[in-house]
């Protein structure tokens, strides 16, 4: 992994995704699974719904990094993308009935942080991959 800067930057941002997913859980039991309020986890408000986004997107940049370098490019930028896309409409999803997962400011902003670095990662780092051998 370290001789890849996206299976590193994927494996930490996996690992530490599946953490908050799995801590998460912890600290939001009675907390309604898809509710527009949820419980902070740090500065970051998290539903039992977030949790498993969290786990999904843990696993999936985790799964890729152990996988490839090719995985690994492919879910950074699929993932930093899908962020910037979370990022832009969770500006107009806090505070609304359509906040099923308990976004608030500072996910915003961890959001388009992620996307900026994964996107920045995914798409301008390792651009020679060599070919899988047989």
């Amino acid at each position: 992994m370290a001789t890849s800067v996206n299976r590193l930057i994927g494996g930490i941002f996996g690992a530490v995704y599946l953490l908050v997913g799995i801590v998460g859980f912890f600290i939001t039991p009675g907390v309604d699974f898809a509710g527009t309020e949820g419980k902070n986890l740090l500065f970051f408000e998290v539903n039992p719904l977030h949790n498993i986004v969290h786990l999904l997107i843990g696993a999936l940049l985790l799964g890729a990094a152990a996988a490839s370098v090719k995985a690994a490019k492919s879910a950074n930028t699929a993932v930093g993308a899908v962020y910037l896309l979370v990022g832009v409409v969770g500006l107009f999803l806090v505070g609304s009935s359509a906040n099923i997962i308990a976004l608030n400011g500072a996910d915003n902003v961890l959001h388009f942080g992620s996307a900026i670095l994964l996107l920045a990662v995914g798409l301008g780092a390792d651009r020679t991959v060599a070919p899988a051998r047989a």
